[in-house]
């Protein structure tokens, strides 16, 4: 009686929620606007279409409205009649009216609102910088609909503001190389959701990857070749600036910096020699902070990286320290007991505010990880924090500002809606509002020890889109289904900008299959995910920089959604006991019970696929117990409790990862296994 209560309960719910959500029509765009209304009308699109710009801007502008005009061309087939916007042509049509009252800079907290009107005869965008305009012309492209006679936008008000300032992505180059081409397409798909912090963790254990004119053994030792000229980092900064978007360069000392030794041995901790570290995990090479040496050579390669990078914000890592070098090293603890150092932390703190001293002296801000908020540190540092929200809370009432990463670590795999609930600053939480002002947002980590430059967009998108919502977006906007609605709608949308996740995922499947038909592996490869959080190292595999990156759990992706689709209609068949339901979770079990044959056939033309054929085997008999479990929810029967218990065993064995994957719908038939034995 109880739980049918609950069954109830659920369903009233549901119907009282999707009333409400009724009674305001929501905008099919990425992040949601701040404030917006929607109305009846519409305005068509035709070749005569284009823009106006009025106001005080330069050639930033003109080039981002030309490129947006291109792509709305691009997609719609329509033969526009203006072509490159200057500021020569920029009032000869009154369609669509641009009115810019400046040029913004390219800093934290510039003004980013707009406002975009949109009537069945005129469309209209206001903002007070250029910056604003980029944001609301990006929400413009996504509210272009069609029907059976043409293409059209939707006739709305919209006033939008961010939430946060600092809205970023983490991208890791060290681990594994990404080229100028991925970084500028991942750019261009920031700017589309309107994130405004690319952060490129340049250097680690397995490489530094810029150039120094001053010291070129850092490019001819830490970096197998694969690195950023100081050319190609100009040019990043400046595409990156013409979206509106700051870069943020991260070399992550004293800890994590076994690369730079390769080159520069004599400021290590601990004698050689030393060469490029090609594991994943936390190694005690330290830079040895008891010598002027370090500090000289930092003066001298920062003096030259900050002019390579204009943002007022620069990172130092700081972050996973062990204590094995510096403790075993005579000169160090003499060197502390001689300067009153009593332990390993204070004498991170002594190299931090040298390092400190000299990013100041270079009128820099210094970020860093949780770890350098240490006694002492002045409060005009950035902490950015990976172990959690109440660490984030901590030091913004000690004072620090801080922007979150805990639950934004997107190389983990985890599911769009674990982010999208992982909310920066709870309603709940009370904070004065000096100490919220220092909550300055949060950033996206993509940390690339499991990643190359054909599958790192696949771990990026679109689940970044989700975050960067989360940045921009009030905190009242928290549906899950709409976010799930919009996502996959923005994961189609990014393709026009470049990213390849879908694209390379096709490339990726022929590869795996040997050039035969992918149709079976993509019907498995569609309910199974790379396992969650750090398991993938545990799991009898030993990965390194050189290991490949091919198989198929590098071209599985994460929260799939044919899988959600499944769990998400065996909740609703648990609520509504809805037959019709039944019926279409009977024709996806089907086919999964029939794909493993087609998957043995596989393997024997592509033995790169043998790790799976177990997974393949167990979900053939998940799917079977599915269909057998169907079959008496159908007919109103109850199941015996020796079939539930040989059903249970088959579940438990479809829980087992194989190749670093596992079945997504296996918590799913468990229920419908669970509720047929009632």
């Amino acid at each position: 009686m109880r739980q049918n209560f609950k069954y109830v309960f659920v369903l009233l719910f549901v119907l009282f929620s999707t009333l409400s959500a009724n009674d305001k029509k929501e905008i099919n765009v990425m992040p949601i606007p701040a404030k917006y209304e929607l109305l009846d009308s519409k305005f068509k699109l035709d070749n005569n279409f284009g823009f106006t710009v009025k106001g005080n801007v330069d050639e930033r502008l003109y080039q981002y409205a030309t490129r947006v005009l291109r792509r709305l061309s691009g997609r719609t087939g329509l033969f526009f009649k203006q072509d490159v916007i200057t500021k020569q042509s920029a009032n000869q049509n009154n369609l669509f009216v641009i009115d810019c009252k400046k040029s913004g800079k390219v800093v934290l907290g510039e003004n980013e609102s707009y406002e975009l009107k949109i009537n069945y005869n005129i469309i209209t965008l206001n903002a007070e910088t250029d910056l604003g305009i980029m944001r609301g012309l990006e929400t413009f492209l996504q509210l272009l609909t069609n029907d059976k006679d043409g293409y059209y936008f939707p006739s709305v008000n919209i006033q939008d503001n961010p939430r946060f300032k600092w809205r970023g992505l983490m991208i890791d180059v060290s681990r594994h190389f990404m080229p100028v081409d991925v970084i500028k397409r991942n750019i261009d798909a920031l700017a589309m959701v309107k994130m405004n912090v690319l952060h490129l963790h340049l250097s680690d254990n397995q490489s530094v990857r810029v150039e120094s004119k001053l010291f070129p053994q850092i490019q001819q030792n830490c970096t197998d070749g694969e690195y950023f000229t100081q050319e190609q980092i100009k040019d990043i900064v400046l595409y990156a600036s013409n979206r509106g978007i700051r870069v943020i360069p991260e070399f992550d000392i004293p800890w994590h910096s076994t690369a730079w030794f390769a080159a520069l041995p004599k400021l290590a901790s601990a004698p050689g020699p030393y060469t490029l570290e090609r594991n994943w995990g936390v190694f005690d090479p330290v830079f040895n902070p008891a010598i002027e040496e370090t500090y000289d050579f930092f003066d001298k390669f920062f003096g030259e990286m900050v002019k390579l990078f204009p943002d007022e914000y620069f990172h130092i890592g700081g972050d996973e320290g062990t204590p094995k070098h510096w403790s075993e090293n005579t000169q160090i603890q003499a060197f502390m007991k001689k300067n009153n150092i009593p332990d390993i932390q204070a004498m991170h703190n002594y190299f931090n505010l040298r390092i400190l001293k000299i990013l100041t002296k270079y009128n820099k801000k210094m970020v860093g990880w949780d770890e350098i908020l240490q006694p002492g540190m002045p409060t005009n540092i950035v902490i950015q924090s990976w172990r959690g929200q109440q660490s984030l809370f901590e030091s913004a009432k000690k004072g620090y500002m801080g922007i979150l990463s805990a639950g934004y670590y997107i190389d983990l795999i985890q599911s769009a809606e674990f982010h999208y609930l992982n909310n920066p600053v709870p309603d709940s939480v009370k904070l004065q509002p000096a100490e919220l002002d220092r909550i300055l947002g949060g950033e996206a980590t993509m940390w690339a020890e499991l990643v190359t430059p054909e599958n790192e967009d696949s771990r990026i998108w679109p689940r970044t889109a989700v975050i960067a919502e989360r940045f921009w977006s009030p905190s009242s906007v928290n549906d899950i289904n709409s976010m799930y609605q919009r996502m996959d709608r923005i994961n189609f949308l990014l393709e026009e900008v470049g990213i390849c996740s879908i694209k390379n995922q096709e490339m990726m499947l022929r590869r795996l299959c040997n050039n035969n038909n992918t149709k079976a592996l993509k019907t498995l490869i569609d309910v199974i995910e790379p396992v969650k959080g750090y398991t993938r190292h545990s799991q009898g595999v030993k990965y390194t920089t050189y290991t490949p990156y091919t198989r198929v759990v590098d071209a599985a992706f994460p929260d799939v959604k044919t899988a959600r689709d499944f769990r998400n209609k065996v909740d609703e068949y648990l609520i509504t006991k809805n037959i019709d339901i039944l019926k279409d979770l009977t024709n996806l079990l089907t086919t999964l019970k029939n794909n493993h044959l087609e998957i043995k056939n596989l393997i024997s033309l592509s033995p790169i696929l043998k790790e799976i054929e177990p997974l393949s085997l167990n979900l053939s008999k998940l799917s079977l117990a599915g269909l057998d479990v169907i079959n008496i929810l159908e007919n109103g029967q109850k199941l015996s409790a020796s079939a539930k218990s040989e059903m249970l065993k088959t579940v438990e064995n479809s829980k087992k990862p194989y190749g670093q994957t596992e079945i997504m719908i296996v918590s799913a038939v468990e229920k419908l296994i669970n509720e047929a034995g009632k």
